[in-house]
């Protein structure tokens, strides 16, 4: 169980870091997940027909709490929230594989958790192509697990607009916990996506923040934070193009015929971007002051990818009032007090 008083007395919180843990394999039935090695010895990830070689997550921070938390020491991070890893989101298979495997996990991070509840918490994967099934799994994780919130997916194999998910907004309010979405890259088991996407790591570089600027733009203008205003959602990646998208919706606000009423106004769609939370997890300051020029800080949050390929902890050399700034924001929106 969460130690909140750790967390309410953390002066750096990380909200974006995700784990590959051994109670979740091969729970997804024939999608897996499963580690192997090759004869060279070279470590293999394998996710249905999705294989990642030459990662290594057994003995890494993705697997092992006592490594995660001297990695954590030296990055200057008091305290972490653990996400499921974008690989294994599985909101595009059978339910009742994604519920197996959703299960498993959030047990294997809930014993994470509670072998460090000082320094650790959690975040639950859902299963949200079945969304009574997601509600049940959520409720499981915040009441009996101690998770403190949901993590799904910007792709979920329907809109995030569709009225078949109010039932799940209006379940993670009355659990009072925070949503947070971040993308996977296209294919690992849903649709394929551009094939442009498969060249540079594209699917990485900018299908990413194209799938996070889709999840914005389709919860402001598809009415979900006017429907559900006390909803809390965090986007990864400081919300992916937003900074440089914002000019167009706004225009498209007084001027797009399909805009609803209540955003029929100039600025309506920036006004709206300060209902949303964002991480910090944008590489350059230049990109972070932009961010914080348009969206503030007032819901700004730490966020590392901690020990994935673009790690940027941004934690000993940030500007300390932001630190702090960040630091209270996390606590506001895990629901902990200082």
């Amino acid at each position: 169980m969460t130690d909140r008083t750790a967390l309410a007395a953390a002066k750096s919180i990380d909200i974006h870091a995700h784990a590959v843990l051994a109670g979740s394999m091969g729970t997804a039935g024939e999608h897996g997940p499963e580690i192997g090695y090759t004869a060279a010895g070279q470590p293999w990830f394998r996710v249905g027909n999705y294989r990642l070689d030459g990662v290594r997550y057994e003995g890494s921070p993705f697997m092992e709490a006592e490594v995660r938390i001297r990695n954590m020491d030296t990055a200057g991070i008091d305290f972490q929230v653990v996400s499921p890893n974008p690989l294994t989101y599985f909101h595009h298979i059978a339910p009742a594989d994604a519920i197996s495997f959703c299960r498993e996990h959030n047990n294997a991070l809930a014993e994470m958790v509670n072998a460090f509840p000082t320094r650790l918490a959690g975040f639950a994967a859902l299963p949200m192509q079945d969304i009574s099934a997601a509600c049940e799994e959520l409720e499981r994780a915040i009441t009996e697990l101690d998770l403190l919130g949901a993590y799904i997916g910007t792709d979920i194999g329907r809109p995030l607009n569709d009225p078949s998910l109010d039932a799940f907004y209006e379940k993670v309010v009355a659990l009072n916990v925070p949503l947070m979405m971040h993308p996977a890259p296209a294919g690992i088991d849903g649709p394929a996506g551009d094939p442009n996407l498969k060249q540079f790591d594209l699917d990485l570089l900018t299908g990413f923040a194209a799938q996070e600027s889709i999840a914005v733009a389709t919860l402001i203008y598809g009415g979900v934070l006017h429907r559900h205003p006390e909803l809390d959602i965090c986007l990864s990646h400081a919300g992916g193009t937003m900074t440089s998208l914002v000019g167009r919706f706004n225009r498209a606000c007084t001027k797009r015929p399909w805009v609803p009423e209540h955003l029929r106004y100039e600025g309506a769609f920036e006004e709206s971007l300060q209902k949303l939370w964002f991480d910090t997890h944008v590489h350059d300051p230049r990109v972070l002051n932009w961010v914080i020029e348009i969206m503030g800080t007032e819901k700004l949050l730490l966020g590392t990818n901690f020990s994935g390929w673009d790690e940027h902890a941004m934690t000993h050399d940030i500007d300390l009032s932001l630190a702090d700034t960040m630091a209270s924001n996390a606590k506001r929106l895990l629901r902990v007090s200082a």
